[in-house]
């Protein structure tokens, strides 16, 4: 499909409260194709935001569709589904905010004559983490153990209702990215916050398979399928696995193993360990990104070896000089040239 490069495009992004939506639609502002960008959250972003214009609106309330209409938004990019509660109020909340919120803008696209395309940002979580799970998940395969609650869950849903309006709207440009476990020194998310952990826990017995997106390749990738406009589902990851063990010595972190049935114990930012990263803590995951290669037309600039890399940059090591030196060298070893 040829790009979508033609002048006065208007973007409308969710969730620029928070610095993913912030950090894209600002970017996004500056593309010379690009007329004016929308950005749109229940509170007012945290930082600058260029030439981006704040519609402070809920996207669970039907007023959304009169900015699409009064707008003449031809893309909407929605990056506000959230993957903790925080502050929104409790995993009710998070439910409401995540599946309501997306019916609601769905709704709205519905019913916009000038709407050509949606990109969103959907996750590698949705397949779940099982012991029955193949070597590889491709985007045609089914999770072996349905989310039954959880953010999983809320992206599971979503998608349902992405695919749903993708065949009543099939004049709409539809792309769904399933991002792996975003990871970088800017980055706040349960994985990136359990490998800053002085002491890192692990699963007595289990050493899983883990793969990364860095965060430049998140807005890499969210700004070439604005641009490009390719249908289509796609797995977004960094090359490579690193099993558990592996990051915690490369991140120079102490480790413990505590038995699986005392693991959903472990205390996580003042609380318990979310139930998906329990499983992925346990049973890993690995995705088959060829569609996002070769169809999408993607590449990564991170591998996953090298987004751990830039992240072991912002946390200080709690090992002994040894097990540094033996990291490092790990590190280089498998970093040389075959």
């Amino acid at each position: 499909m040829a790009e979508r490069t033609g002048p006065g495009r208007v973007l409308l992004v969710t969730g620029v409260s928070r610095d993913l939506g912030r950090r894209f639609a600002r970017a996004a502002a500056r593309h010379p194709n690009v007329e004016r960008v929308i950005g749109v959250d229940v509170a007012p972003p945290r930082g600058d935001i260029g030439k981006v214009g704040f519609v402070r609106a809920d996207i669970r309330n039907p007023v959304i569709a009169k900015v699409i209409a009064k707008e003449e938004v031809d893309t909407v990019v929605h990056l506000s589904v959230i993957a903790t509660p925080g502050t929104t109020g409790g995993r009710s909340t998070m439910k409401e905010l995540n599946v309501i919120g997306t019916m609601q803008l769905l709704a709205a696209c519905q019913t916009a004559p000038s709407l050509r395309q949606v990109v969103v940002k959907s996750t590698t979580q949705v397949y779940g983490a099982s012991s029955r799970d193949p070597a590889m998940f491709t985007e045609s395969m089914e999770p072996r153990r349905t989310p039954s609650s959880g953010y999983a869950r809320d992206v599971a849903d979503i998608e349902s209702y992405v695919r749903g309006f993708a065949r009543r709207r099939p004049d709409v440009a539809v792309t769904v990215l399933r991002c792996a476990n975003l990871l970088g020194p800017n980055v706040h998310s349960p994985i990136a916050s359990h490998f800053r952990r002085a002491v890192v826990p692990n699963v007595l017995g289990y050493d899983p398979r883990l793969q990364f997106l860095h965060e430049q390749d998140l807005y890499g990738v969210l700004e070439h399928a604005v641009r490009t406009g390719v249908p289509g589902t796609f797995n977004v990851a960094g090359d490579g696995v690193l099993t558990h063990s592996q990051v915690a010595r490369r991140l120079q972190r102490m480790t413990v193993p505590i038995p699986e049935p005392a693991f959903g114990l472990a205390r996580f930012g003042g609380g318990e360990y979310p139930a998906e990263l329990r499983a992925l803590l346990t049973y890993g995951r690995g995705v088959d990104t060829t569609r996002m290669r070769s169809l999408l037309g993607f590449e990564p600039r991170f591998t996953t070896a090298d987004t751990v890399r830039d992240f072991a940059d912002s946390v200080r090591p709690t090992v002994s000089r040894t097990d540094r030196a033996l990291a490092t060298l790990e590190s280089r070893l498998t970093g040389a040239p075959r």
